[in-house]
């Protein structure tokens, strides 16, 4: 009786069946990697999976601190001109950037950063002035908010 040694190849003791479906495995995802890059190419979904088609701007921004540098973690609120509450809030990142699809068409926003939770580094009072932007179609506006020291 024969055993298999430590040093024979493993391939020599697969079967011819063993074979076939290593390859057969090996062509489902060469498959599988083609079909994902025509889709990713193409931009299109498989059915069950909805685009959203609705155009959009996108209002991107930095937050900049007393001493310029970004701030990390600013809640940042935007409202239309017209209302009068905040609709849409969201909080800067690392970079103290920030970036929110608003919908397409002519439209004034405010934007501001809520400083109830801001620290000043210097420990002094800060504040903010509020920021207008205009969206004229589906467009990206880029924008600053920029904390000063109170006086």
């Amino acid at each position: 009786m024969t055993s298999r040694s430590p040093h024979r190849p493993l391939f020599r003791s697969l079967t011819y069946t063993s074979h076939r479906a290593i390859g057969m495995a090996l062509l489902g995802l060469f498959v599988l990697g083609l079909y994902s890059a025509r889709i990713a190419a193409a931009g299109t979904y498989p059915p069950g999976e909805k685009k959203h088609d609705q155009p959009y701007a996108l209002i991107f921004g930095t937050v900049w601190g007393p001493d310029d540098l970004p701030v990390y973690g600013m809640m940042i609120k935007i409202r239309r001109e017209s209302d009068k509450k905040a609709r849409w809030e969201l909080h800067s990142d690392h970079n103290g950037e920030f970036a929110i699809r608003v919908p397409a068409g002519k439209q004034d926003y405010v934007i501001w950063a809520d400083l109830k939770s801001y620290k000043s580094p210097n420990g002094r009072q800060v504040q903010v002035a509020e920021v207008k932007v205009h969206v004229e179609n589906d467009e990206r506006i880029d924008t600053g908010l920029h904390l000063r020291n109170a006086e």
